[in-house]
């Protein structure tokens, strides 16, 4: 008896200290990392959310854009670091779900370095083509691309990058030979489209639909299990089983307290409820969105053994 209590007096300092940390978070700015270049899409969505729990939570959110190789540079050096709450990370599909599954050699785990607190936002992509191509909808491409196997190509930003796989998983689920194209970037893609260097691409929203205002480009479809865009179908109505979205969640390295997690989850989906916040998402082309850290560590998942799956099947191989 006396030896239980005596180690119950040796925990409770341990688990005093530990609440005291939570209480007290955050006690200095804390940075999130942003693993692309400024000026795109995942640096704008790192900053709304950095500004929104900045002004919930009383401390400086500083985005630390670390771009680079698809992510990998930002990714890895939020896995490296301190599990204290005073770095996160702006994850997304490419170095958490798509990179696992190439073969490249990666100094991180997905799964095993991180500790996932919520998704922020999600996107659909939006298949484009070139006024000229006689094809009005997802049928008639498909149906084209049947005839002319090998001679339709669809422009990207990369290699390995969401867009790439949109179009290879439209090979395997129609079984037909799009050729992909990479090209520096979505601005250099749309492009190459509109020039008619290339047939089709898949590109974001707020890139893609002042073109097909001016009849520049023609948009098809939208990525998404459902519609995004009122006037386009959903590729899964046309393809059964089609769904490609490009997501953003907050991660921490693995090890942040359980406290700190838990506290971040709940400012996030307080932000996201922010009518302000959630328009600020939609004028960006994003739909915010939260779940829980569990709910995100399933999905993380789920999203790796789809890639995975793909890029096999494609027979992709990094470069």
């Amino acid at each position: 008896m006396k030896a239980a209590l005596f180690l119950i007096c040796l925990a409770l300092p341990l688990v005093t200290a530990q609440s005291a940390t939570a209480q007290a978070y955050p006690a200095k700015p804390i940075r999130l990392i942003s693993p692309y270049p400024p000026g795109g899409g995942t640096d704008a969505t790192a900053r709304i959310i950095g500004q929104a729990l900045a002004e919930q939570m009383g401390q400086q959110v500083v985005v630390d854009s670390r771009g680079g190789a698809s992510g990998r540079i930002g990714t890895e050096l939020a896995a490296k670091s301190l599990p204290d709450g005073y770095t996160l990370v702006l994850g997304n599909v490419a170095p958490l779900a798509i990179l696992p599954g190439s073969g490249l050699k990666l100094a991180y785990d997905p799964v095993r370095d991180f500790s996932p607190i919520s998704l922020i936002a999600t996107s659909d992509y939006v298949l484009t083509v070139h006024p000229s191509l006689p094809a009005t909808s997802v049928k008639q491409l498909i149906a084209l691309a049947k005839s002319k196997p090998g001679e339709l190509t669809y422009a990207s930003s990369g290699i390995l990058g969401g867009p790439h796989l949109a179009g290879e998983l439209i090979n395997l689920l129609a079984k037909v030979k799009l050729v992909h194209v990479p090209y520096k970037g979505n601005g250099p893609a749309a492009i190459a489209i509109m020039t008619g260097e290339a047939t089709m691409m898949f590109g974001s929203g707020p890139s893609i639909v002042p073109h097909t205002k001016t009849g520049k480009l023609r948009a098809l479809a939208t990525t998404g299990k459902k519609r995004s865009m009122r006037e386009l179908p959903a590729m899964n109505e046309l393809l059964p089983g089609y769904e490609v979205t490009q997501w953003y969640g907050i991660l921490a390295p693995a090890g942040t307290p359980r406290e700190i997690i838990d506290r971040l989850q709940r400012e996030i989906v307080k932000a996201i409820a922010n009518p302000k916040v959630a328009q600020l998402f939609t004028n960006l082309g994003t739909d915010p969105v939260t779940n829980t850290p569990d709910e995100f560590l399933t999905f993380i998942r789920s999203e790796a053994d789809k890639w995975g799956k793909v890029i096999r099947a494609a027979n992709i191989r990094a470069e």
